[in-house]
C-alpha cells in the first residue's frame, strides 16, 4: 500500500467519484458471490455432488473388482475356447448342491 499522505492527490473530483464507484460495483460483486456460496442451498448442492462423485467413484472400483473376480472364476471353470471343464465344475456343482441341501434341511428343522 502507498503512503497517500505525504503525496498530493493530482485526481479530479469527478475520478475519484468515478473510482469509487468502481469500487463499490467491485465490492457490490464480491458480496454477491460470496452470498451464493454461502447460501445453504449452494452448501447442499456442493456436499451433493462430492457425495455423488465418491458414490460413483466407489461402485466403478467395485464393478472393476466384481469383473476381475467372474474373469478368474471363468478362467478356472472354462477353457479358453469357451468349453466347461469338467474337473474343476463337478466338485463346485457338489458343495453348492451340499450347501443348498443343508440350508433346506436347517429351514425345515426350524418349522417344525
Amino acid at each position: 500500500m502507498t503512503d497517500t499522505s505525504s503525496t498530493p492527490d493530482t485526481r479530479t473530483p469527478a475520478q475519484i467519484e468515478a473510482d469509487i464507484k468502481r469500487r463499490r460495483e467491485t465490492l457490490a460483486e464480491t458480496l454477491d458471490e460470496i452470498g451464493v456460496r454461502v447460501h445453504p442451498k449452494t452448501i447442499v448442492g456442493d456436499a451433493r455432488a462430492k457425495v455423488v462423485s465418491q458414490v460413483d467413484h466407489t461402485l466403478g472400483r467395485a464393478y472393476v473388482g466384481a469383473n476381475r473376480v467372474v474373469s478368474q472364476v471363468k478362467g478356472q471353470l472354462v477353457t479358453e475356447d469357451g468349453a466347461p471343464r469338467l474337473e474343476r465344475l463337478l466338485p463346485v456343482a457338489m458343495v453348492v448342491v451340499g450347501v443348498v441341501g443343508l440350508l433346506a434341511y436347517g429351514a425345515r428343522r426350524r418349522k417344525d
